[in-house]
């Protein structure tokens, strides 16, 4: 299949993991966009493997791909090369997460919110709207180019590879905890136990809050959630264990999604003047009882993802305060194997895909 990109570096040949809409990845190369003045090339050496990556691939939530994808909104990598303006310096350790690119001038950009400005480029299986043409590509590559301003020093502390998941699972849990208070005096809770929840749970135990919470429909994970930080779990299958917990906890973040998922009992658990956070992506629309939002003034929102600011923020807090994704490692010529094992439910917590350049260091 001929490459997308209206604009591009015909002197060089990018090649990744690419998806036509099947499940099964295929090699495929593309030429990158010419870098631009605040450009870098960056040497991939890990992606992360996110359940978005699933949906984008297999299109759940839109219409067929009806050009290649290459997946992977979790990057870590080496700068190579700059445009002449670029703030960054070669050999430098840098991550991209979900956006590349955006205005800079509108109030979302303004206000720390990037991720919601109305020509972001998401970091894959998107268009480029700064005028010079061009589709993004993503992680399960070998190099990427993106805007320079759009990527995150990592911290000496963190590990190449544990620092992949918190672009994407960690500002996503991150972020809504610290927009919404938590800390002494706030008692939160965690719905699920996986990619994200593992991550949310850590976060809300070093942000010292008074109670962290981990709610599941079983207790296989109990033992898990007590390692990860949460003072109390709560079978959420039980009556008894749910009804002693009614309006418990100031701050819920919901990070699991299926289609009998019990709204009601979940929001019952949800404090006066509390808020229950939407982070898992629904793939069906659902009901809640409105008479919990009148009665107890509780707020029913939504976090996407965070901005860069937010994203600086989030890695500086886990390497003073050793928060780090349980991760399971996977050479990126297994692309396949990884999607096979996500889509399964197996992984504990995070899949990292490593390239041929994490064995160079």
């Amino acid at each position: 299949m001929a490459p997308n990109n209206t604009s591009e570096d015909q002197s060089a040949s990018f090649t990744g993991r690419a998806s036509t809409g099947a499940p099964e990845l295929k090699q495929w190369s593309y030429h990158p966009r010419p870098l631009g003045p605040e450009d870098i090339e960056i040497e991939i050496s890990h992606s992360g493997v996110c359940s978005s990556d699933i949906h984008a691939i297999t299109s759940t939530y839109g219409p067929p791909l009806d050009r290649c994808c290459i997946p992977g909104y979790e990057i870590v990598g080496k700068v190579v090369a700059q445009g002449h303006n670029s703030r960054h310096q070669i050999g430098q350790l840098v991550g991209v997460g979900g956006v590349c690119d955006a205005c800079g001038d509108c109030t979302e950009c303004h206000t720390g919110f990037n991720q919601m400005c109305d020509k972001r480029t998401m970091t894959y299986n998107d268009t480029y709207k700064d005028g010079r043409g061009g589709v993004s590509y993503g992680g399960y590559a070998d190099r990427v180019r993106v805007n320079g301003n759009y990527t995150i020093r990592i911290p000496a502390q963190i590990s190449p590879a544990e620092a992949t998941p918190l672009l994407c699972a960690g500002i996503t849990t991150y972020a809504p905890l610290k927009r919404y208070g938590a800390g002494p005096g706030k008692r939160v809770g965690v719905v699920g136990i996986g990619g994200l929840r593992h991550l949310s749970i850590q976060w809300a135990s070093a942000m010292q809050c008074d109670e962290v919470v981990a709610i599941s429909t079983s207790d296989n994970k109990r033992e898990e959630a007590k390692q990860l930080g949460a003072a109390k779990f709560i079978n959420s299958k039980n009556p008894e264990e749910m009804k002693a917990a009614a309006m418990s906890m100031d701050i819920i973040l919901c990070t699991a999604y299926d289609k009998n998922q019990p709204w009601a009992d979940y929001l019952q658990l949800v404090a006066k003047n509390g808020h229950f956070v939407l982070l898992a992506a629904p793939e069906l629309s659902f009901s809640v009882p409105g008479m919990v939002f009148l009665m107890n003034q509780v707020s029913l929102v939504g976090s996407l993802i965070g901005g860069k600011e937010s994203m600086q923020e989030m890695l500086e807090f886990a390497a003073t305060h050793n928060v780090r994704p349980w991760i399971e490692k996977m050479p990126m010529s297994d692309a396949n194997a990884a999607i096979k094992h996500m889509m399964e439910g197996r992984p504990r917590y995070r899949i990292v895909m490593e390239t041929e350049a994490a064995s160079r260091g």
